[in-house]
């Protein structure tokens, strides 16, 4: 396979007011086998976006929420190769923790890109246990800590 592909992206981990986090559950329609796995909203900066202004536009995207005002400090980096769509990436990720009032609701799909249609399975808030003790695959692997901390 060739070089990856670099993608800047940023993420929002979002917390309601129960401390549970929002993940959405996905996978590549090009490798069904490779199954689905579970994730923060958010995706490629567009060029000159910024990280935040980014995670904003996706989250939005993505769940129909809105965030207002500063995101605060990223609570953490991840450098992830992989295989999607037949393309080999190299995706550098931000993720900013941010906090939602409320609890719920359920997410606007009307955003959605054709592509996030055919790739994104569903949606759901996890709590940091929930993610402790699930044989699901989630990303980041230590999203648990992010939402504790």
């Amino acid at each position: 396979m060739d070089e990856p592909t670099i993608r800047e992206a940023a993420r929002i981990i979002l917390i309601d007011d129960h401390g549970r986090v929002l993940l959405v559950q996905g996978g590549d329609p090009a490798d069904p086998a490779a199954g689905l796995w579970w994730f923060t909203p958010g995706g490629g900066l567009d060029p000159g976006e910024s990280s935040a202004d980014a995670a904003r536009r996706e989250l939005f995207e993505e769940t129909g929420f809105v965030v207002t005002g500063e995101l605060g400090p990223v609570v953490h980096e991840r450098d992830n190769t992989f295989v999607f769509g037949g393309r080999l990436l190299r995706q550098r990720e931000v993720y900013y923790r941010v906090r939602h009032a409320g609890s719920g609701p359920e997410i606007d799909r009307s955003g959605w890109t054709p592509l996030e249609r055919e790739s994104l399975t569903g949606a759901r808030w996890w709590s940091a246990d929930e993610l402790r003790t699930t044989s699901e695959v989630f990303f980041p692997e230590c999203l648990a800590d992010l939402v504790d901390g």
